[in-house]
């Protein structure tokens, strides 16, 4: 079997949870004796004959997926990663007449208008000149209506599609994964962790929150490290977040994979308060290195952390997001208490549920 990885042309250079996704998935299903190919959605002139399938990556960027479905005329699932920014968009404060605009758009208009602004500000193309004839919303149906498999991260997220898009059909979860072979730890390694350390590992940018956590532990004796580098078009959010912290942030914004698994070894707890997340894979390390973790009730992560070390705030609550930390600070971190995510979500699990997931598709 042969199949095409597209994805955001981006994908490289703004690196995210869904690059780990591509790279990881690709990996465990080369494991398993198929042929993948990762291509950028900007690419063409491509060889289409020579794959069985291809599968796409981010249904929120249909631009990046049209031009292809009609050139290759090749049977396709998608990886929805279906995210949702009201929450965020509603509770950020009105700073310019754009936020005014942006507030009367629905979800749809705000998106067509964000492929705009990436072909105007950061150069990217357009690469269905057709998504800016159909609109956000009929490009989406169309490729919901064409697609052979949705595969969403969750139960929660395909729920979350279908309500808005009653197009969606057949559907596989394929769950996010950490390396548990890489990220993780010894009873030793916990047992050494800083009781005042607490890291928070995202892109900066409004949606993840940071500025919030920094807010909340001021004036506290808690040590935050506050590693990723800001998202495009976020630097004035980053130089937000550096002016408002104390002595007692560190900001890092970069570390190797190593690096990382280290930090999350030493610390007590990882939070991530997000507006909005589909899984929160640096979550899923940190917890696989012993960590306590503290989590967003937006989104899905409830679908994946149900375990006694995990602890939820509010994200526009910086009262919720600090006592929250100070729970987890405070509780025992065991490995027990994570045992049955390592089993759930490993990248094997991901490799075989997706390589089904074709079989189904192909009818083999």
């Amino acid at each position: 079997m042969k199949v095409l990885f597209i994805s955001r042309a981006t994908l490289y250079k703004v690196t995210g949870g869904d690059t780990i996704q591509v790279i990881k998935t690709a990996e465990e299903l080369r494991k398993l004796g198929v042929t993948v190919d990762i291509v950028l959605s900007d690419q063409k002139n491509i060889d289409y004959a020579q794959y069985d399938l291809l599968h796409f990556f981010n249904i929120i960027r249909p631009s990046d997926m049209l031009y292809h479905i009609q050139q290759s005329k090749k049977p396709f699932v998608v990886s929805s990663i279906y995210l949702l920014y009201e929450d965020f968009e509603k509770n950020a404060q009105i700073k310019s007449p754009k936020d005014v605009v942006m507030r009367l758009l629905n979800a749809s208009q705000k998106e067509y208008l964000k492929v705009i602004a990436r072909r105007i500000i950061n150069r990217e193309t357009i690469v269905s000149p057709r998504y800016l004839v159909w609109g956000h919303k009929k490009s989406i149906r169309y490729i919901l209506k064409h697609t052979a498999l949705l595969l969403p991260n969750s139960e929660n997220e395909y729920r979350r599609l279908k309500k808005d898009f009653p197009e969606a059909g057949g559907y596989a979860v394929i769950p996010n994964a950490a390396d548990p072979g890489f990220f993780n730890c010894t009873q030793e390694d916990i047992d050494r962790k800083d009781p005042k350390m607490v890291m928070c590992v995202a892109r900066i940018e409004g949606r993840k929150n940071q500025l919030n956590v920094i807010r909340a532990l001021k004036d506290t004796d808690f040590q935050l490290y506050i590693v990723g580098k800001a998202a495009p078009n976020h630097q004035k959010y980053l130089e937000q977040c550096r002016q408002e912290a104390g002595p007692n942030v560190h900001f890092m914004d970069f570390v190797d994979k190593t690096t990382l698994r280290d930090l999350f070894r030493k610390a007590k707890v990882h939070i991530l308060p997000s507006w909005f997340e589909t899984t929160g894979l640096s979550t899923l390390e940190a917890m696989f290195c012993g960590c306590n973790v503290v989590i967003t009730k937006y989104g899905d992560t409830l679908d994946y952390f149900k375990s006694r070390n995990t602890f939820v705030c509010e994200p526009d609550d910086a009262r919720s997001i600090k006592d929250s930390i100070t729970q987890a600070a405070a509780f025992p971190n065991k490995m027990e208490y994570f045992e049955q995510e390592i089993k759930d979500y490993c990248w094997m699990n991901t490799g075989i549920q997706t390589l089904n997931a074709y079989k189904k598709t192909l009818g083999i």
